[in-house]
């Protein structure tokens, strides 16, 4: 599409040939030609060494000392075609997508056939015509972008680095133990089985509690009529905490019941009044992982299926702008091709037909905006008003969800009626809400989702004016009893939430705000494929439209150290490409530190499987002389070592890791006179504390560990004791 929309934008005749477009005549006519993603990919092990072809033990870890790449079988007749293209070019255009992995994807195609003539960079991300025109006219010396090709470059040598030696790795450890099969280890999709495995083990070990919801019903005085009778909730104070969890709900019920009787029957005052009309903007148009989230609430899609029927609307029918982008932002020049998108949509889908011809086209959302496009812009439909052919049901669900969020971009905003009161009785707080969609504007136009509801709930009331100091009076309370609930098995659309918002489930600050700034755990257009690759490789199953974990899949997660099964690698690479991209940082360096971090998780113990009475494997235990206690920094398995001031544990991956633990010898002084329980997160000794809520167990590894577990009567709650010494 890009290659089409250059040679539209040159001058002279197009001439069509296989895998190129000449636009022009004579010695001024240029040549048009593009790669189909990666045409070159890095050699197998056994290109460098054919010891290499054998997973061994012995021969591990496996680093190449001269790098080399080879051709991709599927897409070799166009490398062909740029190799003779190349050879004869006296100057060359380099139009590569404006990103990391874009300037890549060409460089290395020049690097292989080491070319020597003059190379010019233009950076495009908008195909229309006068933008594409305005890109070829200012181009620049491609050697100025030779650190973003390093950033990128480094990146696929990490990666080949970390998944060909740990996955060799581990698969050779556990076939040592008899278990068969490849147990694949890789930057991106361990962690991301990780969530899952974690999710899993969440809901598996949730205990239900029963919490309690205290509602009264008030009357404002002076109201004979009881028509502006309305409800609140009561709401905690500041001495009432440790009657609350962590989501300040109520545990007890005597307490419900005393706060019920205190208040019924009882005067009170309004405290404060707040009526507003909010206005709520359109969402942006979709970007892939956007597209693949509605799509997979709306009509229950798998990614890869979201995917595959976007690329085929994209090539086959061409009724939809490329699919793989990262972006929810479009170029300002689109605005003249509004009234004509809208037309075709009406055309391709009738059921939109009234709201394309009805949408105010004078209308400017925050979409349009030049500075925030970057490689790719959102998905939206083209000007192209009829399908190559019939369209599948999954190509119109696709077509008419993009089609639905362009439109919105031109309705106006919805309108909420918000209320609420705020009330004291007898010294206790309580609060009154009113919602209610006053103008649905673009909400007309959002897709429904799939719901286990048969019918909506009965709307709301609307609360009486009230204002600060009127007098009400409590004439009912209800108290009624619910069960905490564990949260929900993953599925296509909250894994690639999770995968996109990874930043949330990561705790060091820092690389929160790393993982914030990047694309999250893999990129728009392999997100899909990485989540294909865990169900092919035996690491995830279905069941119905969840997500769940293989016991191959949790015996990996629980025999990995976090340094691995954590999206924390991907926030530290991020860092350091930026700063490589940047001039701050060396490749060579990194790719250094990498193999000693490899050698270190080389160099750990192997792990067993732990068989169940059932004889199933369930998990993994590292074996160690520690007792099962884990380094604080990498949690690999710790040995007791002799220095100085006496023995300690030591991490086994010293000198590449040097994390400490001081041993346990004696009882912990925390009331109970019991020998240490295990942190369940890294082992450390748990501690007893109390806090204004009563008793709890804290890791004595904080502020590095912040894991906390609930007390039974001196015992922590859902902790194994670690074996006798």
């Amino acid at each position: 599409s890009l290659g089409r929309a250059i040679a539209d934008a040159l001058p002279g005749p197009i001439q069509k040939g296989p895998g190129w477009l000449r636009c022009g005549d004579g010695e001024q006519a240029v040549i048009v030609s593009w790669c189909i993603g990666h045409l070159l990919e890095p050699a197998e092990p056994a290109t460098y060494d054919p010891r290499w072809k054998s997973w061994r033990m012995a021969d591990l870890p496996v680093f190449p000392d001269q790098w080399q790449l080879a051709p991709r079988d599927s897409v070799a007749k166009q490398l062909g075609v740029l190799e003779g293209l190349v050879r004869k070019a006296e100057l060359i255009y380099h139009a590569g997508d404006p990103d990391r992995e874009g300037q890549l994807l060409v460089d290395e195609v020049l690097r292989y056939f080491n070319v020597r003539c003059p190379v010019h960079r233009v950076l495009i991300n908008d195909l229309n015509r006068d933008a594409v025109r305005k890109a070829l006219a200012a181009p620049r010396d491609n050697r100025d972008f030779r650190r973003l090709s390093h950033s990128a470059l480094a990146r696929q040598r990490a990666d080949w680095l970390y998944g060909i030696n740990l996955t060799r790795y581990y698969t050779l450890s556990y076939q040592q133990q008899g278990a068969d099969g490849v147990y694949s280890v890789g930057r991106v999709q361990t962690p991301v089985l990780g969530l899952v495995v974690h999710r899993d083990d969440t809901i598996a070990n949730f205990e239900p509690k029963p919490w309690y919801r205290l509602t009264i019903t008030v009357r404002p005085s002076g109201d004979e009529t009881r028509d502006q009778d309305f409800e609140a909730r009561w709401l905690p104070s500041e001495n009432q905490q440790e009657f609350l969890d962590d989501e300040d709900r109520l545990l007890d019920r005597e307490v419900a019941e005393d706060i019920a009787n205190a208040v019924n029957g009882r005067p009170g005052r309004i405290t404060a009044a707040r009526f507003r009309d909010r206005k709520e903007t359109a969402p942006l148009p979709l970007s892939l992982s956007a597209l693949q989230i509605e799509a997979g609430k709306a009509f229950g899609m798998g990614a890869k299926a979201v995917l595959d029927t976007a690329q085929s609307l994209y090539e086959k029918h061409q009724l939809i702008t490329y699919p793989r982008s990262d972006s929810r932002y479009l170029p300002e020049g689109h605005l003249e091709q509004a009234a004509g998108v809208c037309q075709a949509i009406a055309k391709v889908d009738d059921s939109l037909a009234d709201a394309a011809s009805g949408v105010n086209l004078d209308r400017r959302s925050a979409t349009w905006n030049d500075s925030k496009v970057d490689a790719h812009h959102a998905i939206i439909p083209t000007l192209r008003a009829r399908p190559a052919g019939q369209l599948s049901q999954q190509e119109r669900n696709v077509y008419n969800l993009v089609a639905r969020y362009y439109l919105m971009q031109f309705m106006p905003d919805a309108v909420h009626r918000e209320g609420r009161l705020d009330l004291a009785i007898s010294d206790h707080r309580f609060r009154a809400t009113e919602t209610a969609l006053l103008e649905p504007g673009w909400k007309l136009l959002e897709p429904r989702q799939r719901s286990s509801k048969t019918s909506a709930e009965a709307p709301k009331k609307p609360l009486p004016r009230l204002e600060p100091g009127d007098d009400v009076t409590c004439i009912d309370s209800t108290i009624k009893e619910r069960l905490t609930q564990p949260p929900q098995h993953f599925t296509d659309a909250t894994l690639l939430a999770a995968m996109t918002n990874i930043a949330r489930f990561v705790s060091d600050p820092q690389l929160r705000k790393t993982l914030r700034e990047t694309d999250g755990l893999g990129t728009e257009a392999t997100r899909a494929a990485i989540i294909e690759t865990l169900f092919r490789r035996d690491y995830l199953f279905r069941e119905g439209r969840h997500i769940r974990a293989t016991e191959k899949g949790r015996s990996l997660i629980h025999a990995l150290p976090e340094a691995i099964s954590e999206p924390d690698m991907t926030a530290l690479w991020e860092a350091t490409l930026e700063q490589i991209r940047a001039g701050d940082g060396d490749p060579r360096r990194f790719l250094e530190e990498l193999k000693g971090q490899i050698r270190g998780f080389i160099r750990q113990p192997a792990s067993s499987p732990v068989k169940t009475s059932t004889g199933t494997s369930t998990e993994t235990l590292p074996q160690a002389d520690s007792d099962g206690i884990h380094c604080p920094k990498c949690r690999a398995p710790m040995r007791i070592r002799e220095g100085k001031f006496g023995r300690f544990h030591a991490c086994t991956r010293f000198p590449d890791c040097n994390g400490t633990r001081p041993l346990e010898d004696s009882a912990p002084q925390d009331g109970t006179s019991q020998r240490p329980w295990p942190c369940p997160a890294c082992y450390a000794p748990l501690v007893r504390r109390k806090s204004h809520r009563g008793w709890f167990w804290g890791c004595s590894n904080f502020p590095s560990c912040r894991q906390t577990v609930n007390d039974d009567n001196g015992i922590p709650v859902a902790v194994r004791r670690p074996p006798a010494r």
